[in-house]
């Protein structure tokens, strides 16, 4: 095992999401309870040292510049706000003053990147009364980007020549909701220095400059499920406003994405692109879904594309389904954009909707069809009315809280002088949690992944390897998932692909020194 030089301790947590201070009564919005002195978690990465999870904290390098940025996420969505870093241009690279200089101002920052693609979407866990699991599995993300170990696909033994982090991006909006405060507590433990900048209120304060200080209008919040219903957002938007001094009528409607960053995600019980009719275990809006209904009366506003089966129905004529299920990524976000509309329109002085905060990472992937359904919205017409034009303004701001987030960080490492003077952001890596079917207590469907059941029915506090962290490769992500890289996010895209082939050539010349 290679062990870590004493007395360097050092690791910053960038916590994209809430950050405790400014979410107010998080922990009673997460009726989080247990503290972490009291998890299992905890004690194993600190005490236990037979345990896998256990890093020997005081021989953690302290302020090593030389060392990688850790950026995770439940799945592959936080690739978003890895990519607004990786394209970052605001600063002169030489003198480090405010002005582009048409090299981006990471490009000699190594990063290391973790879906925990096995786990999500994490936005389903507080609705099915699981925080405190979803807590686990993020103290668990926080520890495999703190220590030197994963695994190779295929093989039984772990590696141990991960480098650790020197900071930590927390890419997913519904594990800073719900687990900043933890991630704090935990850190402290360790006597790692910390700082956290949390998304929502980079993500706030950047929705609030497209507006004037006196201009009243409204914002929508897209996100999961379980981000809507921590309120992260809605509190923070409402309390930046008073802080900046924003004096307008600023309105706020949240729209729970249900089933959105799951279709992104490929997730089986909200999208099968090899069926033609609906089945049992689908999980998205439908005609009986009470949380999330589609209207029939809605159906000219949907608009839903029923070609090549993006629409499942029980009849070959659309106007008769009796059951209905939403099977492609754009009709889910036609669905839920009509659902936020839908909210203005009906509610007491409402305000024009004059920006959406994209309150996932895997909404940016979206971006054109948002804008595409948003310009249907505007111009939809009934009997020769405009239904919700006098509800929206024309050209509605789309924010993505990652550009926002990508700026603090910049002037934290600036301040903090922890620039690496000679990396190469070409040597960044990447890895995704797969289920472990070496352990016998893991349960996978045909497709190779934890059913719904199982994978929400497990018990906080068990401390065992439900997953392996392996490299990404062709095997755990999809070709058309890596087209949607290649198309949205090729400066990304080039570094996963640089990855693969360097990990692959290790791969190999691991394999001929065994035969040898």
């Amino acid at each position: 095992m290679k062990y870590f030089k004493r007395h360097y301790l050092l690791v910053l947590l960038i916590t994209l999401g809430v950050s405790c201070k400014n979410s107010p009564d998080n922990s009673k919005n997460t009726a989080q309870k247990t503290t972490n002195e009291e998890k299992p978690i905890i004690a194993s990465i600190l005490n236990d040292e037979d345990s896998f999870y256990y890093i020997n904290f005081e021989d953690y390098p302290q302020m090593d510049k030389s060392l990688p940025i850790g950026v995770f996420d439940s799945g592959t969505g936080g690739l978003t706000v890895l990519d607004a870093l990786v394209n970052f241009d605001k600063y002169n690279n030489d003198s480090q003053a405010e002005g582009s200089d048409d090299q981006p101002d990471f490009t000699s920052e190594k990063f290391i990147y973790l879906a925990d693609q096995a786990n999500m979407p994490y936005g389903n866990y507080s609705s099915e009364e699981k925080t405190e699991l979803l807590v686990e599995h993020i103290i668990k993300d926080t520890q495999f980007l703190l220590s030197n170990k994963y695994y190779r696909e295929g093989e039984q033994g772990f590696q141990e020549d991960k480098q650790p982090v020197k900071s930590i991006v927390i890419a997913c909006n519904t594990a800073t909701a719900y687990g900043s405060d933890f991630i704090r507590d935990f850190v402290d433990q360790t006597g790692i220095d910390l700082k956290v900048i949390g998304v929502i209120d980079a993500g706030a304060r950047g929705t609030l400059a497209t507006f004037d200080k006196g201009e009243d209008g409204s914002i929508g919040v897209m996100a999961t499920v379980g981000t809507i219903q921590s309120k992260g957002y809605e509190n923070t938007l409402l309390q930046v406003k008073d802080e900046l001094g924003y004096t307008g009528d600023i309105q706020v409607f949240n729209q729970g994405g249900h089933g959105i960053a799951e279709a992104v995600d490929e997730e089986p019980d909200f999208i099968n692109r090899d069926l033609n009719e609906p089945r049992d275990d689908y999980r998205g809006p439908s005609l009986e879904n009470a949380d999330f209904l589609i209207d029939r009366t809605l159906m000219d506003v949907y608009n839903f594309d029923f070609d090549h089966g993006k629409m499942l129905c029980d009849s070959k004529i659309k106007d008769d389904c009796q059951i209905l299920q939403i099977n492609d990524s754009e009709n889910y976000v036609r669905y839920h954009l009509v659902s936020l509309l839908e909210k203005i329109r009906t509610a007491e002085n409402p305000q024009p909707l004059k920006a959406i905060v994209l309150g996932c990472t895997h909404y940016p992937y979206l971006t054109s069809e948002i804008d595409e359904v948003l310009e249907e919205l505007y111009n939809y017409r009934k009997d020769g009315e405009f239904i919700y034009r006098e509800f929206m303004q024309k050209d509605i701001a789309i924010v993505d809280p990652a550009v926002n987030l990508a700026e603090e960080l910049y002037i934290y490492m600036k301040e903090q002088d922890l620039f690496n003077p000679s990396g190469d952001i070409n040597k960044s890596e990447f890895y995704i949690s797969i289920p472990n079917t070496a352990n016998t207590n893991v349960k996978v469907d045909d497709k190779g992944r934890f059913p719904y059941d199982y994978k929400y029915g497990r018990t906080e506090g068990e401390i065992q390897e439900y997953v392996k962290v392996v490299p990404f490769s062709k095997n755990n992500i999809s070709e058309e998932t890596l087209d949607r890289f290649k198309e949205s996010i090729p400066q990304t895209f080039k570094l996963i692909e640089e990855f693969n082939r360097s990990n692959s050539k290790a791969t190999y010349l691991q394999s001929t020194a065994r035969i040898q």
